[in-house]
């Protein structure tokens, strides 16, 4: 390819990809001639003058390289990989003329992983699903990078010194975690730890790819950084300490899923004393009516407004801090703390209940005295069983379901025109605890089908957050060019479809127990699974069409492992490959051991 004067070329590389750029120069007529590339995820700002925007305003200016020998090759500095791009633009502003032998890209993220290699898989007769889930799980591969480059805003670091530009100069620099990977926000930014983002992120690498090694090192990145009081931060070194009490409880559930998938209770025990420390940093915010009152200094969140005071979202997650530290607590032994807790958790749920809970909107308060009823709360509610029946979980859901808008599931304690896909996972989730499969599968065509398919996203990877109206600007922001297409927060759905329409959840030790409990809503076959350090998990069924009954379901699971299996609707046997037979009974088997059934 030869490029001369004022002259631009972009490729499109299809997906969202990220890494280091060569480019081999095979001539050039004029000494100091230069070459510049810009990068950008969205179609929406492919430019020869900057690429798109890491920084909270302005956009990222390009990178420029002197051509003084021809047959050579230039390679940005590893610390210039763009975390995330579909669209590689490479410009000349000069009358020299170049002509270019090759231009390659080195891919960077998932840096110790088999790119091939899943451990998991989804795959059912609805092929905008299966595209969701593998989006996902490559969203969260975009977003796991090597730690020694990490942090994209500038404004916390030094940077080298460069060319003065109208367009800021962007670097990834620093060493957020140990070790060789990390599990961040994003692949183009932030490039950090954030422990509300791995409340998604994490479950999305278990049953894709079980990169535990990833999950370790940056939940102890964050715990390494708690302080003398118990409380732990919002984001991962180089961001500023600053308080948020909900980011303080991501961090404890992270720490019970990692012990969850991993069975590692060495690192349970050798992190319990921290760990116990952190919950009751969270209780002392408990006050006379046994809800937590969040203080001004820890309302940093998600970027929602509002946080504070008896919130409902920080009392529910509170609420299911609480039961995983119980079942935690159990584990290491510490009666002392798992009564104390259950006394606590009891009064929390009676109180949120009394306090927030309006029967005529069918959903709880954002607090006592607010109009808003948030989409965060109102998850967390289901998914911590804060909620007293199966009948008032379906309200919520209901409720919830009435106000999508054509592009998904609004969250308005964000802003009126807000859609965060970080917590339409979560409501995604308590659709499906509320026994409404077919609301689960329509909210993931609807939301996750337009990030997915939309012409200015990246066609592969799970945009940060977007309108109402279907606009690419995500409220909490001033500058749409920043905006992350590859945030592994907006994942929900890899997790979901597994531990949900498969039916596949792993209770505790790594799967020593589990539950076997399919929600297909519409679809008609699933063939599902993933891995842990136990074995493999897998289901596969078809149903009629017509009426939904099972023509074949089986499972598998590891030897020496036991669960309960819940067919809701289905009659028949379960029979083993050792020729074991137990019936179901309304649907139900429990004290099933390990091993592959079929359902006869």
């Amino acid at each position: 390819m030869t490029i001369s004067g004022n002259a631009s070329v972009t490729y499109d590389f299809h997906k969202n990809i990220a890494g280091i750029v060569t480019f081999e120069v095979e001539s050039v007529v004029s000494a100091n001639a230069q070459l510049g590339i810009t990068f950008t995820e969205s179609s929406l700002w492919i430019s020869n003058l900057s690429s798109d925007a890491t920084a909270d305003s302005g956009l990222d200016a390009i990178l420029w390289f002197t051509l003084d020998t021809a047959g050579a090759k230039y390679t940005s500095m590893p610390a210039q990989g763009r975390g995330g791009f579909r669209y590689l633009t490479l410009i000349s502003n000069s009358p020299a003329s170049i002509t270019l032998r090759s231009v390659s890209v080195n891919y960077t993220a998932a840096p110790t992983q088999d790119l091939q290699g899943y451990t998991g898989y989804f795959h059912c007769n609805d092929e905008l699903i299966n595209r969701i889930w593998y989006a996902g799980a490559y969203t969260v591969q975009l977003a796991t990078i090597n730690p020694k480059y990490g942090n994209s805003l500038t404004v916390l670091v030094t940077w080298p010194s460069a060319t003065p530009s109208k367009y800021d100069d962007w670097y990834n620099n620093y060493t957020i975690t140990n070790g060789t990977t990390a599990l961040t926000d994003g692949g183009k930014r932030d490039r950090l730890v954030w422990a509300g983002d791995m409340s998604i992120s994490l479950e999305t690498a278990i049953v894709s790819t079980y990169d535990l090694p990833s999950v370790r090192n940056s939940l102890e990145a964050l715990l390494a950084l708690q302080t003398a009081d118990g409380r732990f931060p919002y984001a991962s070194l180089p961001f500023p300490d600053q308080e948020s009490f909900t980011y303080h409880l991501h961090t404890l559930i992270n720490s019970a899923n990692y012990c969850r998938y991993s069975a590692d209770y060495a690192w349970l025990v050798s992190y319990w004393a921290q760990l116990q420390r952190g919950i009751n940093w969270a209780l002392r915010s408990v006050d006379e009516t046994n809800l937590a009152s969040v203080s001004p200094s820890a309302s940093s969140d998600w970027l929602r407004s509002g946080m504070g005071g008896h919130n409902i979202e920080a009392n529910a997650m509170l609420y299911y801090v609480l039961q995983q530290g119980i079942h935690l607590a159990a584990v290491v032994q510490d009666s002392v703390s798992l009564a104390k807790w259950t006394s606590l958790a009891e009064n929390l749920k009676v109180a949120a209940n009394a306090l927030l809970w309006n029967g005529t909107s069918g959903l709880y308060r954002d607090n006592e005295t607010a109009t808003l009823y948030p989409q965060d709360g109102n998850s967390w509610a289901i998914k911590a069983n804060l909620t007293q029946s199966q009948s008032q979980r379906a309200r919520i859901s209901s409720e919830l379901h009435s106000r999508w808008g054509p592009f998904g599931a609004p969250s308005p304690e964000a802003g009126s025109s807000t859609v965060s896909p970080f917590i339409g996972g979560f409501e995604l989730q308590a659709h499906y605890l509320a026994g409404q499969g077919s609301t689960a599968l329509d909210l993931i065509r609807r939301q996750w089908g337009f990030m997915l398919q939309d012409p200015r996203m990246t066609g592969s990877s799970f945009i940060e957050g977007f309108s109402t109206d279907g606009s690419l600007h995500y409220a909490p922001y001033t500058n749409d060019a920043r905006v992350s297409h590859a945030h592994g927060w907006s994942t929900g759905p890899t997790s979901a479809l597994l531990f949900y329409a498969a039916g596949i959840q792993v209770i505790e030790g790594g799967g020593a127990t589990w539950v076997i409990a399919p929600q297909p809503g519409d679809l008609i076959s699933v063939d599902a699974g993933y891995t842990t350090l136990l074995g493999s998990f897998s289901v596969t069924f078809r149903r009629s069409e017509r009426s939904g009954v099972y023509q074949y379901f089986a499972f598998t699971t590891p030897i020496e492992t036991s669960g309960t299996v819940r067919i809701p609707g289905a009659k028949g046997v379960l029979v083993s490959s050792s020729g074991s037979r137990v019936p179901l009974i309304d649907g139900t088997a429990s004290g099933i051991q390990g091993g592959r059934w079929t359902l006869q």
